[in-house]
């Protein structure tokens, strides 16, 4: 995107770092700006805390907005603590990017805010393409007041994308930070049944989505960031197992996982079976469209995590 100025929040959080990579210049809300430079190496970095209201400057030639704040969601229990910080981080920064853009002299083209495949709640076996309703609790409510949020900036004259972001497979933190350390001692393997859909996707494809989003006029609304080929958590299970060469049969029962997350473990376990239909339909061609693929990439000879600073401000759905 190199014609284009972007303004990025959440850019020190997994995806953040990954889409900065990718962008010429960018310009970054942060809460410390000088972290942020350290991490990303960018050369203009803004303070700026959700609660806040966004500097005055911070759109002044801004042609694409990339909103990705939030308090991550995962690890630990949803303590009523939690569930408010979660849900102020994302709500309310949104609020205040859209109450920004408003009093813009000159608003950008584009708002792509990031959302979550957490707007369906468990769906078991159905098929969910963008026009699906939005399911029912914590998360589904989270997402769907986000989401809200981030669309009362087409009233403004902006084009609006809800980018519903699944299961991100990265090198580096994001569900393989967590299952990684697990298979490696052998102790991995389906979660409860094992029959829940798990919608993938890889870093890379995630930052292409987000970039076609920017990029395609026809792109607005939800938008689902996942791969065309969700897995179910047993087969998701066993093909890591392979891809790190470890066995992969010790199977967590549902009971021993709300026993450990309390309320989380429905978050963990809820099946979502998400179909990226827009993404299909408006021309993006994913690079790792299968499971195999994407870990194979990840974990083959060469591709070693690591695990840099993160902020705790970035977005984790």
């Amino acid at each position: 995107m190199s014609a284009t100025k972007a303004l990025l929040t959440g850019a020190t959080g997994l995806i953040g770092r990954h889409l900065v990579a990718r962008l010429d210049e960018p310009r970054v809300l942060a809460r410390s700006p000088a972290e942020a430079t350290r991490q990303l190496g960018v050369h203009d970095a803004m303070a700026w805390d959700a609660a806040q209201a966004i500097p005055a400057r911070a759109l002044d030639g801004v042609d694409v907005v990339f909103h990705l704040a939030g308090d991550p969601v995962a690890g630990g229990r949803l303590t009523a603590a939690k569930k408010e910080r979660v849900r102020d981080s994302r709500v309310l920064g949104t609020r205040n990017m859209v109450a920004a853009i408003r009093d813009a002299r000159q608003r950008p083209r584009v708002l792509v805010c990031a959302s979550a495949i957490g707007f369906y709640a468990a769906r078991g076996d159905e098929e969910l393409r963008e026009e699906a309703t939005p399911g029912a609790g914590f998360l589904a409510d989270l997402c769907r007041d986000w989401e809200k949020e981030a669309l009362a900036a087409s009233a403004l004259g902006v084009r609006v994308v809800c980018a519903r972001v699944g299961i991100v497979l990265a090198r580096e933190g994001g569900a393989l930070g967590s299952m990684r350390p697990v298979f490696q001692l052998g102790l991995g393997g389906p979660l409860g049944s094992g029959e829940q859909w798990m919608s993938w996707i890889h870093i890379d494809d995630v930052v292409g989505l987000l970039l076609h989003a920017a990029e395609r006029a026809e792109v607005e609304g939800p938008l689902n960031v996942c791969a065309p080929h969700p897995s179910r958590n047993s087969d998701f299970a066993r093909a890591l197992g392979q891809a790190m060469h470890r066995p992969a049969w010790m199977r967590t029962p549902a009971v021993a996982l709300r026993m450990a997350l309390g309320e989380m473990a429905d978050v963990v376990m809820a099946s979502q079976r998400v179909i990226p239909a827009k993404a299909a339909a408006t021309g993006y061609v994913f690079r790792f469209g299968s499971l195999e693929e994407a870990l194979r990439d990840l974990l083959g000879p060469g591709h070693a995590a690591v695990h840099p600073a993160e902020s705790p401000h970035e977005v984790d759905p």
